[in-house]
Order: C-alpha cells, then sequence, then structure tokens
C-alpha cells in the first residue's frame, strides 16, 4: 500500500492511498466466499459458487463493494499510522478508483481534520524558582474549627433566631389557594439557604411559635419556578455549642492528649496535601522550604 499527504489546511489533510491488486486479491476472494454461502445458484451447493458464475450472475461491482467496505477501515488506519497523523474525526472519503476488471489497483482519498504540528522550543535551560509555600496557622486554624463543630452539641435557646442557628420548622406552600407541598418538623440551618429563597430572612428575628409568611417560587416539582405563598411556623430554635479548644478536646477528638500536639498533626496533614497537590515527595518537601 502506498500514502501520500497533502496539507488543506493547517489542521486538515488530504490523504491519496493506493492499494495494488495483489495486496487487495485476498479481500476480493474472503468477499466471492462470503457472496457464495449467501446466494443459491442452481447447480451448485451453498458457498461452492465459482467466482466467474457470481461474477455473471450479480456482477462483479458486488464483490469489489463487500471487500472495499471490509478492507477500507484498516487502510485508512494505516495510512495514519505511515505518516503520524492524529485524526480529530471522521474522514470524508472518496473513492478515485476501484478495481473493477482483475489487475486493477484500489485508490482513494481522504480528507480529514488532524491534530497541528508545531515545534515546541527547548525549556532546559529555562529556570523556574518557586516560593516556599507555608501551611498558614489560618489553614491549621480553619481544620481546627471544622474538628470542633463535629463534636459540637445542640441546645435549645430563648430567643429569637439568628443566622447560624439550628431550626424546626413546619411549611406549607400554596399556589392560587392549591396547596402544592407541606412539611411538618424538618429540621434547617438558618444561613444554609438549603431551601425555598427567602426562608433565612423570614426566620430571622422571630421565635419558636411564631408564624411567618412570604413569597418565594419553588424550586421543584411539576410547579417548580412559579411563586407560592409560604406559611411556615418556627417550633424550636437551637444553636450549636463548640467544646473548648484545650487538652480535653484533644483527648476527646483525637489520641493525642494535649491540644498542640492535635495542632502539629493537623499542621502535619495540610503539609503532606500540599505536597501531593504539586506532586512533591517527602524529600522535595524539605529542599523547597515547605514548613
Amino acid at each position: 500500500m502506498k500514502s501520500a499527504v497533502e496539507n488543506v489546511s493547517p489542521t486538515r489533510v488530504k490523504l491519496t492511498v493506493q492499494v495494488a491488486a495483489a495486496e487487495l486479491q485476498p479481500r476480493m476472494d474472503a468477499a466471492y466466499k462470503t457472496i457464495a454461502q449467501r446466494v443459491n445458484v442452481p447447480g451448485f451447493r451453498r458457498g461452492k459458487v465459482p467466482a466467474r458464475i457470481i461474477d455473471q450472475r450479480f456482477g462483479r461491482g458486488a464483490v469489489v463493494q463487500d471487500a472495499v467496505n471490509e478492507a477500507l477501515p484498516e487502510y485508512y488506519t494505516q495510512a495514519l499510522r505511515e505518516n503520524e497523523l492524529r485524526p480529530l474525526g471522521q474522514p470524508e472519503v472518496t473513492m478515485t478508483e476501484l478495481p473493477v476488471d482483475d489487475g486493477q489497483d484500489l485508490k482513494f482519498d481522504a480528507e480529514v481534520d488532524v491534530f497541528p504540528r508545531f515545534e515546541l522550543p527547548d525549556f532546559s535551560d529555562l529556570a523556574v524558582e518557586v516560593d516556599p509555600v507555608a501551611v498558614q496557622d489560618e489553614d491549621v486554624q480553619a481544620r481546627m474549627d471544622a474538628l470542633r463543630a463535629r463534636f459540637g452539641t445542640l441546645v435549645g435557646v430563648d430567643r429569637a433566631a439568628a443566622d447560624g442557628d439550628f431550626t424546626s420548622i413546619d411549611l406549607t406552600a400554596v399556589i392560587d389557594g392549591e396547596e402544592i407541598d407541606s412539611v411538618t418538623g424538618v429540621s434547617y440551618e438558618i444561613g444554609s439557604a438549603t431551601m425555598l429563597d427567602g426562608l433565612d430572612e423570614a426566620l430571622i428575628g422571630h421565635s419558636a411559635g411564631d408564624t411567618v409568611e412570604f413569597t418565594s417560587p419553588l424550586a421543584g416539582g411539576d410547579r417548580s419556578g412559579q411563586d407560592a405563598d409560604v406559611t411556615v411556623t418556627l417550633q424550636t430554635v437551637k444553636e450549636r455549642q463548640l467544646p473548648e479548644l484545650d487538652d480535653d478536646f484533644a483527648q476527646l477528638a483525637s489520641e493525642f492528649d494535649t491540644l498542640e500536639e492535635l495542632r502539629e498533626e493537623i499542621r502535619i496533614t495540610v503539609l503532606h496535601e500540599l505536597a501531593h497537590y504539586f506532586g512533591l515527595d517527602e524529600e522535595r518537601i524539605s529542599e523547597l522550604g515547605y514548613e
């Protein structure tokens, strides 16, 4: 098989492929056998119909079509490999010469978009300075606060609800007098914005037992996006009380005896996460000043 490449544009090429008749012949022989298995010809057993009889009764074109359809993907792929091309889509194939007679070659063109070729500059002398990335106190404190929150407890309060409080509410949504949704005793953290728009504002400043009405677009269901008249009753208000950051907390939340030991473990954890993010091994951590 021979192939040549013509650049149609920086990202599109035209492959011209020529397959010699001798190379294509095994494909033609296989196509004759396949057709012989499919047809019934009086005087011949299925699968034993000679090639010349198939040509007479069905035409050589049918054989060529079977052979080319079977072989074309392989020849196209081979031409891509030979010319080191990386296609970006399906080719547009045009048959330019078919072996309608014995001894004729198969020729076709295939246009396809390809990855552009470009030369990379030599980066071997390029130096990059990386500033040391230190574990900030804020990073450690954020992890400590998250751990502290896991061990917090919810305690009922006798005051108006505020941002960050945890509530239990009953809620009903109505559109044109039709009740669309209703929930009872659902837990909701004020400020989380995980339910209806306007719910946070409606709850803040109200106490347990208060009922508030407001209008809000529904967030889901068949009436999603439609404004509904919402009635919400605040059943309870609780705040999360966090444990003191001391040695007792360290012993409660970890295997360490002191808070400083816990802080150091968290700092090391953040350090290793940074190293993993930048693809560094343990040796490179100290070399680049990660501390």
